[in-house]
């Protein structure tokens, strides 16, 4: 006999298919609440991804004219829905209120003829994953709407809420919210942009601003006999800061244009990148429009600090050339400006120029 004390022999949920064997069978019924059950969405996963889903370390990602993104803390993958030609038959686990007679006692006859599974909807395919690169053109977007400038700088430091509304700026939980991209994706994205958070707000930092404490800093390792190759942080903060910028921007400076090299625990030394620093000034020559190229390669030259070799080489991917009659001009034409997605990034390159040699072409499409 079958006791009220294992009421799980009587009912027909998933649990009746957990230990089916391979040539064993067992019968099928409609669940009293079948229907199409448009809520419910059968999603197929990788084994990888399997304990991300299951301790609910995934989300996702879009605004309501998006398609939808499934994100990692690591990686990103669209969603896409896959139809089947088979019948996909959902069974919920047992539910004792609506498919098992408490009051019911059978013996094992009877038990084995009530074996049945309750299908609650037959589902017509399933949501497949995909790897994509993450969505960060819409961060560059979002950021470049209010750049941090001098003239904010010297403004309050706290802001209150009708400025930071007019303003539109961006707290992190902003941006996870808005982009379409995991959380190591979002920050690697933040970090390309040079972007830094400033009163809990993402914020891109003005070239001109940006140019104004690098050359200050470059300034001061003159007058104070710093070697480029070993600034301390706190000296160089501290100078800085004397002069008017905020630490938080002169650290930042720090980490745009270089590297840290040692970290103690009350201070850090750094090393200025020499690449990073001539490109910068590169840009700003540029900034102005196209130069003939030994003129632009004669300021560069005056513009870098002394400790510092440029060499054409540095720009690539910041630059193009063209032959008019003899001459050859130089001028921008960055690939951080470039779309991510190839087909627009193909569009504007094409537009650019008709025809690309590869050696041209190759920085713009790695």
């Amino acid at each position: 006999m079958c006791m009220m004390e294992q009421p799980e022999r009587c009912c027909k949920g998933a649990e009746v298919l957990l230990n089916l064997k391979s040539t064993s069978s067992v019968s099928i019924q409609y669940h009293p609440l079948f229907g199409s059950h448009d809520d419910l969405i059968l999603l197929e996963i990788d084994e990888k991804l399997l304990q991300d889903v299951l301790y609910q370390r995934v989300t996702l990602r879009g605004q309501p004219d998006e398609d939808a993104v499934f994100c990692t803390k690591s990686k990103t993958y669209s969603v896409k829905f896959v139809g089947t030609s088979n019948s996909v038959l959902l069974v919920p686990p047992a539910d004792y209120s609506t498919l098992c007679k408490v009051s019911q006692v059978c013996d094992v006859e009877d038990y084995e003829q009530q074996i049945s599974a309750s299908v609650i909807k037959v589902a017509p395919g399933n949501m497949e994953l995909v790897e994509v690169a993450p969505r960060l053109d819409k961060l560059k977007s979002i950021l470049s709407e209010n750049l941090y400038s001098s003239d904010e700088a010297l403004e309050t430091e706290d802001l209150d809420f009708m400025d930071r509304s007019m303003r539109r700026l961006y707290t992190w939980d902003d941006l996870t919210n808005m982009v379409q991209a995991s959380d190591d994706e979002l920050r690697t994205g933040l970090q390309a942009l040079s972007a830094v958070e400033i009163d809990g707000y993402w914020r891109i930092v003005d070239e001109k601003y940006m140019d104004m404490i690098l050359r200050m800093l470059l300034h001061n390792s003159v007058l104070n006999d710093w070697s480029l190759d070993r600034l301390i942080e706190d000296k160089v903060v501290s100078v800085l800061k004397s002069d008017g910028f905020p630490p938080k921007l002169a650290y930042h400076c720090l980490h745009v244009y270089g590297s840290r090299v040692e970290e103690g625990m009350d201070r850090g030394v750094w090393k200025m990148d020499a690449r990073r620093v001539c490109v910068h000034f590169a840009r700003r020559i540029l900034r102005e429009g196209k130069r003939k190229i030994e003129n632009f390669m004669e300021e560069w030259t005056r513009m870098i600090p002394e400790e510092m070799q440029a060499t054409f080489d540095m720009l690539e991917g910041e630059v193009l050339t063209e032959k008019l009659g003899v001459e050859t001009w130089v001028y921008g034409f960055s690939v951080s400006s470039l779309p991510s997605t190839p087909a627009e990034r193909f569009s504007i390159l094409f537009k650019e120029r008709p025809k690309w040699e590869w050696k041209d072409l190759e920085p713009y499409i790695r």
